[in-house]
């Protein structure tokens, strides 16, 4: 298994605007053969720091999976318009993907 994420680091106040258009997106991610979950994640708020932290999380059944999905149509579709909302991010995301470990 292969678990794909992206940080983001929001603007205290966008919180809600940043959710809404997750929510309201068309990932498409179940179109492609390998894709198992997504989840978008929240996580703690740095108010002197002007940020709250969110984490995308997918899994895949391979990285080799992953890699066919950032190549694909779906993917594109899905990421054309991410640049029109760059004031609500502190930074570009941030990527981290990890291969499971077998018999761990």
């Amino acid at each position: 298994m292969y678990i794909a994420m992206n940080r983001f680091k929001v603007a205290t106040g966008s919180e809600e605007a940043f959710e809404a258009i997750w929510k309201g997106r068309d990932s498409r991610l179940s179109e492609l053969a390998g894709f198992i979950s997504f989840q978008l994640l929240k996580g703690k708020s740095f108010t002197d720091e002007g940020y709250t932290l969110y984490a995308s999380h997918t899994m895949w059944e391979s990285e080799e999976a992953f890699t066919a999905w950032t190549r694909s149509e779906q993917f594109r579709d899905a990421h054309r318009n991410a640049g029109e909302r760059k004031a609500e991010y502190l930074g570009p995301p941030v990527f981290e993907g990890f291969n499971t470990v077998e018999g761990a």
